[in-house]
């Protein structure tokens, strides 16, 4: 039998995806499963998205160019003007969801074997970009103890070595709901140009910011226009998700030819995504503002019904809308199978994310779980009692 390659075998399971039979089992057994563990919301797509694929004039869906439709471009930009970013169409680059726009990033900026320092947890499918390109993931610690703040600017240079080619980072932050400060940012910065590394930035969940206005853009930072590598999507913003549209934003002239050569290798980004995404941008801001007064809502009854459970601590998100919370368990892939195969409240269990998917660090997160607050407010206050009850009686529970 022909063997699986080296990176077949290293490709890691989504731990945001891997108890799926586990969530399927429990709905045929008649059991109501509360989808915590994904980032899909329930938030309707704005309906000027649906209505311009509903009503497209097409009768030919074609191959838009590689770097997507100049139109969709020229909107990109205008938006990014919006929230105080300026760059150029030509400066954008349309992918298949944010995905492919950091699968690019690495795969033009860095070697097989060079390493790229990221603060952890973090979005759990970085790993698995990292091993398709070949690339070291250097975890740098943060603490829920801390609200999952930027570590030390100290212990982040620690990590870098001759093979340390970029940071990257995400912001507001999947799975923290963690929002940079400027003070940290601008640490982050002086560290790049000291080493002369890529910036790569993650900020897919800017609109959804619950302090006093939207993140600090790294596009914002003086001096990086060398540096910075942006990865964008509309799957968060307008609640878009099975779209697959995405955007790599970057003033690098060098890099943005380099990435240009893999997207014409894949063809096109979706001509249907891209209909809605442009048409998306028409979205009124009304929009956001509700949305945001809804995670909010969300957000509070989650943060608070868990820190009322004894032995529970969360950290109060400030973006985007997840949470991690760390249980008295003694291990959040076990507990969270457990939930789906062993246990109900009223024919009710909740299914989340086991946190020890979103560190590099072995060992970490075996504790913690990533919540997406996705689900309509009185649907989370129902998963926080089948949580509190399951935790009453889980056979792992520690202390």
């Amino acid at each position: 039998m022909p063997r699986i390659s080296t990176k077949g075998q290293q490709m890691p399971d989504s731990p945001i995806r891997k108890l799926a039979p586990f969530a399927v089992a429990a709905k045929a057994a008649g059991r109501k499963v509360l989808h915590l563990n994904i980032g899909q919301p329930d938030i309707e797509t704005p309906e000027v998205a649906l209505l311009a694929v509903k009503d497209m004039d097409r009768t030919v869906i074609e191959y838009s160019p590689s770097d997507g439709f100049a139109t969709y471009r020229e909107g990109l930009a205008d938006y990014y003007a919006s929230v105080g970013v300026e760059v150029r169409p030509d400066q954008i680059i349309v992918t298949t969801g944010g995905s492919e726009a950091l699968i690019f990033a690495f795969q033009a900026c860095l070697e097989p074997g060079d390493e790229v320092i990221i603060p952890e947890p973090f979005y759990a499918n970085y790993n698995g970009f990292a091993t398709m390109a070949g690339v070291k993931v250097v975890p740098v610690t943060s603490r829920i103890e801390d609200g999952f703040a930027l570590p030390p600017v100290s212990d982040i240079a620690s990590k870098v070595s001759d093979r340390t080619r970029a940071i990257l980072i995400c912001n507001p932050g999947n799975p923290t709901g963690y929002v940079y400060t400027d003070a940290e940012l601008k640490a982050i910065r002086e560290l790049v140009l000291e080493h002369d590394l890529y910036l790569f930035a993650d900020e897919v969940y800017r609109e959804f910011c619950y302090g006093d206005g939207p993140p600090t853009s790294v596009l914002s930072l003086e001096g990086l226009e060398d540096h910075v590598v942006l990865v964008d999507s509309v799957s968060k913003r307008y609640s878009m998700c099975g779209a697959r549209v995405g955007a790599l934003v970057t003033r690098n002239i060098e890099v943005y030819k380099a990435c240009m050569r893999f997207a014409m290798a894949r063809l096109s980004p979706p001509t249907l995504g891209q209909i809605a995404g442009e048409a998306a941008l028409r979205t009124p801001r009304t929009y956001f503002e509700e949305v945001k007064g809804a995670y909010v809502g969300r957000r509070d009854a989650l943060v608070e019904g868990l820190s009322a459970i004894p032995g529970v601590m969360v950290s109060k998100p400030g973006g985007a809308f997840y949470a991690v919370a760390r249980l008295p368990i003694d291990s959040s892939d076990t507990f969270c199978q457990w939930l789906l195969s062993e246990f109900h409240l009223d024919g009710e269990t909740v299914m989340m994310a086991p946190a020890s998917g979103f560190y590099a660090t072995p060992g970490a997160g075996q504790d913690e779980v990533r919540i997406a607050y996705v689900l309509e407010e009185a649907s989370i206050r129902r998963a926080v009692a089948v949580i509190a009850a399951a935790l009453a009686v889980y056979p792992g529970r520690k202390g």
